[in-house]
């Protein structure tokens, strides 16, 4: 008889592939997974009867910002509650690394704390602090394109001179060497809206040859979304690599009901080149308070204010109405400010998430103080909410999307499928009871139905909470393998 460390039987086995579940026995030894079958002969640690239970490979968040939080919050108990192990953290062009401020951090920059958190000046300075803080879950790190902008450059609102680009695409560089899985951009934000497509293009011609992605909140996801889409499709074309258009969605009351217009954009570039996207399950988006969206008939509520942070909890027309002025000159007084928009269709939301093109990323901000309920709650409104109930995907499709498909298309090696050999990532969860808890009006709720979670072989959630075990570690880019 052999030993192993845990020893989980009877599951209904979610391999990650996205085929149908099979009941079986695995064992754990160490970080990996040693063995599966069934009727396992084991001699366990821990054995745990899973039957009626669920076991798939633990979630990746492909699109966070927990940059900071896994070093200086390592217990990460608003993504490991949901059967998250793996966040990929430096989206929208805003990363933690490689950073070097002159004051405080420009917007959007600051939804990761304030100067004080930016200690990385290089990319493995960061990687030291992750594998330093043990976080509870890994971590995987794009480069972020107003990150470099904010290293090299005078002021944010113009283009960047060539010897600015080259030196940032040396940063870049260095960074990808160290393990980087690419580099995103945050067009759509007033401290990179000035750059050009050429400056970008230049930018990201070192992700070729590393074998790296391109990730982008576009310059628009309103009216012009459509020359958004072909300015990121374009971006990657020209330089050969993979593009994943970050939060993909129609946002803005003019905009609703394009989501099968965009989408035929999406399969129309996915015919020549490695084109993808993520998604939030929610039709509200969340960001740092923007002047540029401010339209009345839409809910806007704050999430937090420098100058007046008593407003933080009311909408903006509240505040509006209690200082009686306009929403847009509320808007003014109120900033800096973090807020929450409800600007998104659910039907082009639904249409989006269902797409065989779409991964699952959660966008929460884990510093915002009354955070948009995504930040607990994606993971599983996904396997409840629109897959159990909805009825909108199969509970192998949606496992699929949270797992071997992110893992493949970011370079996330051995991880991502229940294979023996592979990392034990795994998570275990009751189908029928699995779902957010989390609401806007209270979000900091762990979900339901999340009875047992692996990092690295590390039991760190069971249903009683935490386990106080982190298994988290920095991982670096592996090989990229495209599923269209």
């Amino acid at each position: 008889m052999q030993n192993c460390d845990t020893l989980i039987r009877n599951a209904s086995v979610f391999d990650g592939s996205g085929t149908a579940p099979r009941i079986l026995d695995v064992a754990l030894r160490s970080d990996r997974i040693h063995s599966i079958g069934h009727s396992l002969d084991y001699k366990a640690v821990a054995t745990i009867d899973a039957q009626g239970l669920a076991l798939s490979p633990g979630f990746i968040d492909v699109h966070t910002h927990d940059d900071t939080s896994v070093i200086h919050s390592p217990a990460m108990l608003p993504k490991l509650s949901q059967g998250v192990t793996t966040v990929i953290v430096g989206n929208c062009g805003i990363s933690a690394s490689p950073v070097r401020l002159r004051g405080e951090p420009p917007d959007p920059m600051n939804l990761l704390g304030d100067a004080s958190v930016f200690r990385y000046p290089t990319f493995a300075a960061y990687v030291t602090a992750v594998n330093k803080a043990h976080p509870a879950v890994s971590v995987g790190a794009l480069i972020g394109h107003t990150s470099l902008r904010n290293n090299h450059m005078d002021r944010l609102d113009r283009v960047a001179t060539e010897a600015e680009n080259t030196a940032m695409r040396a940063e870049l560089q260095e960074a990808l060497d160290g393990g980087a899985l690419g580099l995103s951009s945050g067009l759509a934000y007033l401290s990179a809206n000035s750059a050009t497509t050429d400056e970008v293009l230049a930018l990201a011609q070192p992700l070729s040859l590393a074998g790296a992605v391109y990730t982008t909140h576009m310059r628009s996801e309103t009216e012009a979304i459509l020359d958004a889409m072909q300015e990121s499709f374009t971006i990657a074309r020209v330089n050969n690599v993979p593009v994943i258009i970050s939060h993909l969605k129609c946002a803005g009351i003019a905009n609703w009901g394009r989501g099968a217009e965009i989408l035929h954009a999406l399969d129309e570039a996915r015919e020549s080149q490695r084109a993808g996207c993520d998604c939030y399950p929610y039709a509200a988006g969340s960001s740092t308070l923007d002047l540029r969206q401010i339209d009345e008939r839409v809910t806007i509520a704050i999430t937090w204010s420098t100058p007046h942070p008593e407003m933080a909890g009311q909408t903006l027309a509240e505040i509006a109405s209690t200082w009686n002025v306009s929403q847009l000159e509320a808007a003014r007084l109120l900033q800096p400010a973090g807020a929450i928009y409800h600007s998104i269709s659910e039907e082009d939301m639904r249409r989006i998430l269902c797409h065989p093109a779409t991964m699952i990323g959660s966008d929460g901000l884990p510093n915002d103080p009354r955070p948009h309920p995504r930040l607990w709650g994606t993971f599983p409104r996904v396997l409840g909410r629109y897959s159990r109930d909805a009825k909108l995907l199969t509970l192998p499709e949606a496992i699929h999307k949270m797992t071997q498909m992110p893992a493949q298309r970011f370079g996330i090696a051995e991880r991502g499928l229940i294979r023996e050999g592979f990392f034990a990532d795994l998570v275990l969860f009751d189908p029928v009871e699995i779902n957010d808890v989390a609401t806007f009006e209270d979000p900091v709720r762990a979900s339901a139905g999340i009875s047992s979670v692996w990092v690295n072989g590390a039991l760190s959630y069971t249903k009683e909470g935490a386990t106080g075990r982190r298994g988290g570690r920095f991982i670096p880019r592996g090989k990229t393998t495209w599923i269209q």
